[in-house]
């Protein structure tokens, strides 16, 4: 397809008349997402082309797919925006209340885009910021990963290379500091230490910031103190009472626990490859839907 205009855009999608765009393109029947970038802010456009770079030759059914509109609009200002194939469950953040095998499967898929982010094409991508929110569901709840506006693209080196050897460093701000742990350099043990407060977040319902970790400092510590004995105690009641839990998914529950503390554990050369991320999710599914 070529890349749509700005004319396409404003047809497909009423004029714009939504924050969060949604229409159809006249050229198929597939219905679009349309992020728009006010060029006037501050890192819009570093962002833009951040975003571009990153997903515009990716190739993998967990990741958003992108098309780019680089345009101008009736009276010749520039006009930028990011298309995506619209996603019609929204975003993980509003689905955290799953049972648990569907909890799982959205796990494992975004352990496959990671996977392939890091290890699945000549540079390594660093997503930079993983996420519930950046986390979109289609119809049948398989999960991708979008919005790479914070993402960087490094040379390719192995997985389990220090983080101080990408080429890219960055002081981080106190915020960002807590979500990737006390590596101040840009590398793939950052998207893998999101991954592992993102999977304790599914599978406990409690956000990083819930005031009720405070007594534990984090997420992290707050499931790590509880393993094995008091995992019961902290995982997310709905999932106490799905089907899967009769047998043996307690066991397999912790397994998972397990897997979201080895990610998020504060060393980065300590966090777990996302190859054997994926590998250890897909045989606790067997053996849950065994």
């Amino acid at each position: 397809h070529l890349a749509p205009t700005y004319a396409d855009l404003l047809k497909a999608t009423s004029g714009f008349a939504k924050t969060n765009l949604v229409g159809i393109l006249d050229d198929g029947p597939t219905i679009i997402a349309v992020k728009m970038l006010n060029l006037v802010v501050k890192g819009a456009s570093k962002s833009f082309m951040a975003e571009c770079d990153a997903l515009r030759d990716l190739r993998h059914r967990n990741l958003d797919s992108l098309s780019v509109c680089e345009s101008t609009d009736f009276q010749g200002n520039d006009f930028k925006a990011l298309v995506y194939e619209f996603k019609a469950k929204g975003s993980l953040d509003k689905w955290l209340n799953l049972e648990l095998i569907e909890r799982l499967g959205i796990a494992i898929d975004v352990a496959h885009a990671l996977e392939y982010l890091h290890c699945g094409i000549d540079s390594i991508i660093i997503h930079g910021d993983l996420k519930p929110s950046n986390i979109l569901l289609d119809e049948n709840m398989t999960a991708c990963v979008g919005d790479f506006g914070l993402s960087k693209i490094t040379s390719s080196i192995p997985e389990s290379s220090s983080s101080s050897t990408t080429g890219i460093q960055g002081k981080l701000q106190p915020p960002l500091r807590y979500e990737y742990g006390m590596s101040n350099s840009v590398s793939t043990k950052r998207d893998v230490y999101s991954y592992g407060i993102l999977v304790l977040e599914m599978f406990t319902n409690r956000r990083p910031t819930d005031d009720s970790l405070s007594e534990n400092g984090n997420l992290h510590n707050f499931v790590s103190t509880a393993l094995p004995n008091r995992v019961m105690e902290i995982v997310d009641p709905l999932i106490r009472m799905g089907p899967h839990m009769i047998d043996n998914g307690k066991l397999e529950d912790c397994t998972i626990m397990r897997i979201g503390v080895s990610c998020s554990t504060e060393l980065p050369r300590e966090r777990m490859l996302m190859s054997d991320v994926v590998r250890e999710l897909h045989r606790i599914q067997k053996e849950l839907c065994s």
